[in-house]
């Protein structure tokens, strides 16, 4: 059996490595560290949780054992995609380089600018990054990487779903053509293996595990749950969560509850303590301070149960997790390797729960269709009754009710009726047109008050009393909203043509003309025409 002993590591790094406890390497460690250490470029590809980590970072501190940093140009460069894992990866160069004289500056986002650019400025062995600050501090000009000798893409495959793989491809065109790279994933997917085809030379592909496939040691089980309603699939689903954790007793010693939304995680969160439970959030959106501080609380035991999203479900090493929950299915099939692969470390045994509704068949089929195998169906909890009621049909008098919570602003509802008693509106009497002009002879010879609408009812003697007066006080936004209502009214009355609704196909010529009635002899009217009059009406509104 191969040992680290026999795999030519530099002295101080062997000893270091003894002390944390290690003394048999990984499949993945015993076959890359020694082509690495002999300087060539290293594609590794291993399931997550089998010591990816340590294959880069021991024979990094051993071929940068000697030379010295140069200020701003890093030595050495390791790309992580979350601020957890990079900070992970920094931890592990404290722990196996505690015995050489190497430097190292970590630049994540949520840490201020200034005290890294001190650290570069200083200059660096080791520099661990995200993709983003990186090319932050090289935007601003306090950082070169034309130094680099050794640079690492550590879950490249990650890198690809976060979206960083353009700006990988620029920071390896940053880096000179001579570095030694090494290349870690869990799967490899098809634009992975075209950057390796395109930035690595004459790489050794390590692969010690079937790509996306799941550990052995892990006890799978999936909980299907048909919800009583489709609005109420998210709460029967906390309910079984809850169910679960209590049903597993003491055997639950710890766990990691993975959901597909930043929202659901803090909803999750705050569910399972109301229930009783010690959970704490973590994802993208909270401060960088507050995740340092969860996962610490995590490591130690203070914290039970992290609720998490993916940002926690690659590369973190946590190695005694005894369950790990998917709230819900992941949309990428390679995500569930990754989230079950928290538990089960190492070793030890664990247990993988994941929650289902009729919606994720897609899902559960493309997982299972990438790990060659069904997942294992669990039943509910017991005493678990998700509700059997049918979804609530709207009855005939409940529809009356619907319709009053959906009005608009203007008091009317979708269905173009008011929430209000509306004054009844009259129909234009039918006069004949003689009629119509001795009615307009006969006005009285005073000045008519000019009116706010433009156009008026041919009859005024015709026309009924307004029903508004009838209804009490009122203040002027009733009065304001009953104009609009008529405006809005007439318009529709005017559609279709401008024909008026009831009077058949003929209508006569003097009802669709608009004319004011002005004071004036009977033999002035006469001789006043139509266009005259609304000539005349039109100068009137205007005064």
């Amino acid at each position: 059996m191969t040992k680290f002993s026999d795999l030519a590591l530099d002295p101080r790094v062997l000893k270091a490595v003894l002390e944390a406890g290690y003394e048999t390497p990984t499949p993945i460690q015993a076959q890359a560290i020694p082509p690495a250490l002999e300087g060539k470029d290293v594609l590794g590809i291993a399931q997550t949780g089998t010591g990816k980590t340590a294959s880069f970072t021991l024979p990094m501190i051993t071929l940068l054992g000697k030379g010295r940093a140069r200020a701003r140009m890093p030595r050495s460069l390791v790309l992580a995609p979350t601020r957890e894992l990079a900070a992970q990866v920094a931890e592990n160069f404290e722990v196996y380089a505690k015995y050489t004289k190497l430097t190292k500056a970590l630049l994540i986002g949520g840490v201020a600018f200034g005290e890294q650019d001190k650290l570069i400025d200083r200059g660096v062995d080791v520099l661990i990054a995200t993709p983003g600050r990186l090319l932050d501090h090289f935007e601003r000009g306090k950082l070169l990487l034309q130094g680099v000798q050794i640079m690492v893409v550590d879950e490249a495959d990650r890198m690809l779903d976060m979206g960083f793989i353009p700006d990988i491809e620029k920071i390896f065109s940053l880096t000179p053509f001579t570095r030694q790279t090494f290349f870690f994933s869990a799967t490899m997917a098809p634009e992975i293996e075209r950057i390796t085809n395109t930035f690595l030379s004459a790489a050794v592909k390590v692969e010690v595990a079937r790509q996306s496939t799941t550990s052995e040691t892990i006890e799978q089980a999936l909980i299907e749950v048909a919800p009583s309603r489709k609005d109420r699939t998210a709460s029967e689903k906390r309910s079984v969560l809850r169910d679960i954790i209590r049903a597993e007793g003491d055997a639950c010693t710890n766990a990691i509850i993975f959901c597909n939304r930043k929202t659901d995680v803090d909803i999750v969160a705050k569910f399972l303590k109301q229930s009783g439970f010690n959970a704490s959030p973590i994802h993208g959106d909270l401060d960088q301070s507050v995740r340092t501080r969860t996962l610490d609380g995590f490591r130690d035991g203070s914290v039970h149960l992290l609720v998490a999203s993916d940002v926690a479900a690659r590369g973190l090493d946590i190695p005694a997790v005894s369950h790990v929950f998917n709230f819900d299915v992941p949309s990428h099939p390679e995500d569930y390797v990754h989230r079950i692969g928290r538990t089960g470390r190492a070793g030890r045994s664990g247990k993988a729960y994941t929650i289902s509704a009729p919606s994720d068949a897609k899902y559960l089929a493309a997982i299972e269709a990438l790990v060659k195998q069904p997942i294992p169906r669990g039943a509910l909890p017991a005493g678990f009754e998700p509700s059997t009621a049918p979804e609530a049909e709207e009855t005939t008098e409940a529809k009356p009710e619907r319709s009053s919570r959906s009005r608009s602003r203007g008091g009317r509802d979708r269905g173009g009726k008011s929430d209000k008693t509306e004054k009844p509106v009259a129909e234009k009497p039918v006069v004949d047109q003689p009629a119509a002009e001795q009615a307009a002879a006969t006005q009285p010879q005073s000045t008519p008050e000019p009116k706010p609408q433009a156009k008026q009812d041919p009859a005024p003697e015709a026309r009924p009393a307004p029903a508004r007066e009838d209804r009490g006080p009122r203040n002027r936004r009733d009065d304001r909203q009953d104009d609009r209502r008529d405006d809005r009214r007439d318009r529709r009355d005017r559609r279709d043509d401008n024909r008026v609704v009831g009077m058949g196909d003929h209508v006569p010529d003097f009802i669709l003309r608009s004319f004011v009635i002005d004071n004036q002899t009977d033999d002035d009217a006469d001789d006043t025409g139509p266009n005259e009059a609304a000539d005349q009406g039109a100068t009137n509104a205007e005064a």
